[in-house]
């Protein structure tokens, strides 16, 4: 639970309705379900008959979308949403999505979920041939690229799968035209993507569970570098570049990210979480009475870790429902405030136990240090912290905004045991990273933990961001 801004996973929903399905209402829906992967605003697009009408503004969806706000909407064959996750310094209601845009060879509405590593270089080049930008976001890149090649090619989709040449770093995108919805997955397959059928209707969308809230069924995942068109023929696949680069999933989608009635890439998201505390037990033996979860993403492994050493499972904090995500308030002091209304110590549970907390990360140590203080308020007579990622060392290029390295708390303290006494806890324990890339069942999935080792699949950008007045853009103030 103890976060950094993680913005860059953003939700995205996508459906093209052959059923005379309500598509605003079922975007609302998804998006719901989607909430967790962004809490700071949220939009949906509409397009009817070739109109692409739509609404964006900051907040949580069911605050955003009022009952008048969907009917403004109306009905239409096909809608694209996203939610988003903004950062300190980029609150801005022109940085939500999707992005709108209109050219002379049609208009287009389109959401994405990742970082770009080339950002620079493109925003400059697009600046530089006359492009004006309302936001800085990855999103509004894509799409000038993609029209700059539409105005080159016959068709959207030959237009998609060109600028893909040119987009470097991680995407999973749905793009929607006046007469198709299509799906793209960056080449390394960074970010999750997936396919799911409601009667004869086709969906795009970030997590599964995105399909169970409007009651379609899973397909499949779209496959890292394919593009997925959908239109009145029915759908198909682009794979020109399919099997280009090597895979690269986010690990930190099973870790933390994703919801746990999710299913990526073939693997169970609540299964990965629990092999992930099972790995821990197995790392170091500890000498204990009880093992808790910090909710939600700790509950989990903190189960897998009980059934593995054998010492009994108890529920530690009661969560209060009505607090959003800690690493989703965007300052630091305001993570810090949220912490201490929302979580609550359990006392029974607790008091005169040697307790293992079991956590998803430790970025900073400010939010992990408050709770074993509230684990030791509440009677705890012993608390080993044992994590379910590996200690963040090193920048992430490809969608989590890790601070800076000398912010990070592994960075400051060159073993455990100072570390475990600047956290207040009498022991801690990372899993490895050999364990790590190990958690998803399909153990085929090949995982990017450079945050971990500092080595990563796609090259880092080799250009600073900023605008054209100098103002600094950090890796997280996009999208």
């Amino acid at each position: 639970m103890e976060r950094c801004k993680l913005h860059e996973e953003c939700g995205v929903f996508g459906i093209y309705s052959n059923d005379n399905i309500d598509v605003a209402g079922s975007a609302y829906y998804a998006l719901y379900a989607l909430q967790h992967r962004g809490q700071e605003s949220c939009g949906i697009a509409v397009c009817d008959d070739g109109i692409i009408r739509g609404y964006t503004d900051n907040g949580l969806v069911n605050d955003v979308f009022t009952s008048n706000v969907l009917s403004e909407l109306g009905g239409g064959q096909m809608a694209v949403g996203h939610v988003r996750y903004g950062t300190d310094k980029d609150h801005s209601r022109g940085s939500s999505q999707p992005i709108i845009i209109t050219h002379i060879k049609g208009n287009m509405a389109l959401c994405n979920n990742g970082s770009l590593t080339n950002y620079a270089e493109l925003r400059e080049e697009l600046e530089m041939n006359g492009v004006i930008f309302r936001s800085v976001g990855d999103a509004e890149v894509i799409a000038s690229v993609i029209v700059g090649e539409r105005l080159k090619s016959c068709s959207i989709e030959d237009a998609v799968c060109e600028a893909m040449y040119r987009l470097k770093g991680a995407y999973s995108t749905v793009i929607m035209s006046p007469t198709k919805l299509m799906g793209m997955r960056d080449p390394y397959g960074y970010h999750p993507l997936c396919i799911g059928k409601l009667e004869n209707s086709y969906i795009l969308t970030s997590e599964t569970c995105a399909l169970d809230s409007i009651g379609a069924t899973f397909v499949r995942d779209v496959e890292p570098g394919e593009l997925v068109v959908i239109d009145k023929d029915g759908i198909r696949s682009i794979k020109t570049h399919c099997g280009t680069k090597p895979q690269s999933l986010c690990v930190f989608e099973f870790v933390y990210f994703a919801r746990p009635d999710s299913v990526i890439d073939g693997s169970s998201v609540h299964e990965a979480r629990m092999r992930a505390g099972a790995f821990l037990a197995k790392q170091e033996k500890i000498d204990a009475d009880m093992v808790i979860g910090v909710p939600d993403s700790g509950i989990d492994a903190a189960i897998g870790y009980a059934q593995e050493s054998g010492i009994p499972y108890g529920l530690g904090f009661l969560k209060n429902k009505y607090i959003g995500r800690t690493f989703i308030q965007p300052t630091q002091a305001d993570r810090e405030n949220k912490v201490r209304i929302k979580l609550n110590p359990i006392a029974t549970t607790v008091a005169g136990k040697r307790v293992v907390m079991v956590d998803d990360s430790i970025v900073r140590g400010t939010t992990c240090a408050r709770i074993v203080r509230l684990l030791r308020n509440a009677g705890a007579k012993e608390v080993h912290v044992r994590v379910t990622a590996p200690p963040f060392k090193y920048p992430c290029y490809f969608g989590t905004d890790v601070p800076e390295p000398n912010a990070l708390i592994a960075n400051r303290f060159g073993n455990n045991a100072d570390l475990a006494k600047e956290l207040g806890a009498d022991s801690v324990g990372f899993i490895t990273v050999e364990n790590v890339a190990k958690i998803a069942k399909d153990c085929n999935l090949k995982f990017c933990t450079g945050c971990f080792t500092g080595e990563y699949a796609c090259e880092p950008p080799v250009k600073a961001k900023k605008n054209k007045y100098s103002k600094k853009i950090s890796e997280g103030e996009k999208n």
